[in-house]
This record gives C-alpha cells, structure tokens and sequence, in this order.
C-alpha cells in the first residue's frame, strides 16, 4: 500500500518561528491555503482513509483535506509531536541568544542533545513507529492512506526507513503542507512541495 505522510500546513508559531512541539496552535492564513492546496494535489488520488496528530495545527489540516474527499479522519494520539520541553513558545532567535550551544547540538545530534526536558527521540520513536507499522498493516495493497503529523515524527519515520542514524533527523527537510510518499520498506517521495508553487511570494 501507499502512504502519504503530510507535514501540517503552516501553524500561527511557524509563521514567527516559534518552537512548538506538544503546544496546540492554530493554523495562520497562510496554512489554511496551503492546507487547501495540499487538498487539491490529493483529489485525484486513490486516499480511503486519513490519520492524524490530534494537535489542532495537524488536525485542521486533516479536516480540510478530508472534506475535499468526503472523509473523516482519524485522530492518533502517538503522531504528536515531539516534545521541545523547556523551548516551547521561544522563538529560535531567543534559543540563539541565550542558549546558542545546546541549540547547535541540538540541530547537529538531535539524538544525543535533546532540548532541555524535552522528549528524546528514542522515546517518540518508540510511539511512532509501531502505530505507522499498523497503520501500513490496516490497509490492502492498491490503498492509499494519509497521515498529517509534525516534521519531527515524519523525519523519524524516514530515517527509520531509510535506515538512517537519528541524529540525521533534521538534515531532512520535512516543509509546511509537503508531501512525502513511501511504500514501506522503500520510499518514493520525500518533501513534494509542487503544489504550494502558487502560494510562494516571487
């Protein structure tokens, strides 16, 4: 079967590059249409069903693609995000002023320098991994099924694909309302952003 992994469309905290992690934000203006142009890139597809992250910033997303399809979706508590613990509600240029070190350890090992209390990736991976597994096994070949997460739950399921160490984690880059396509154990498609040509200011 195919699976289509769909980072959430651009939330109000992307917008001011803020950490997020487990706190629930809305979608900005411009997620709603970029939530709205993923929808469009998927109708003339074979998805039966969508899963999501119950954060709102996923569900939203969901939700707008769902109606486009005349689906419900299916709120999965195990593809939240990562928690970023002490750095939620920060923006990165705070993160960089104060704490620039554990911020580039962070970025260049993410497995073995998480963010202060956050949630190390073993864990997340530990959650993620086995319900993705399901979800692949609840599904017949020729099916295709949707799931809107997080960038850090997407890139821990490509590596884990791609057999790549989790500390390559961020050197996927996993956009707002992109598209990646796998095929477990092989993956096809990783970080499609084609159909927010649109919405780019030139």
């Amino acid at each position: 079967m195919k699976l289509l992994l769909a980072r959430h469309a651009e939330s109000a905290w992307n917008a001011e590059r803020r950490f997020q992690g487990r706190t629930d934000v809305g979608l900005s203006d411009m997620g709603c249409l970029q939530a709205a142009a993923l929808a469009r890139a998927l109708a003339g597809g074979r998805v039966g069903a969508i899963y999501s992250s119950p954060l709102v910033r996923a569900r939203e997303t969901a939700e707008i693609v769902a109606r486009e399809r005349g689906l419900t979706v299916t709120l999965v508590d195990e593809l939240r995000e990562l928690s970023l613990g002490a750095w939620e509600g920060r923006t990165v240029d705070d993160v960089l002023a104060t704490e620039a070190d554990a911020y580039r350890l962070w970025r260049e090992r993410p497995y073995d320098c998480p963010p202060p209390d956050g949630e190390h990736i073993e864990d997340v991976a530990r959650r993620v991994l086995p319900v993705m597994e399901l979800i692949v096994s609840s599904h017949a070949d020729g099916q295709e099924a949707l799931v809107v997460s997080h960038g850090g739950v997407i890139s821990i399921f490509l590596c884990h694909l791609l057999g790549l160490s989790p500390n390559a984690l961020w050197q996927l880059a996993i956009g707002n309302a992109s598209l990646s396509v796998v095929d477990p154990p092989r993956a096809r498609t990783l970080n499609d952003t084609a159909h927010l040509e649109d919405l780019r200011p030139w």
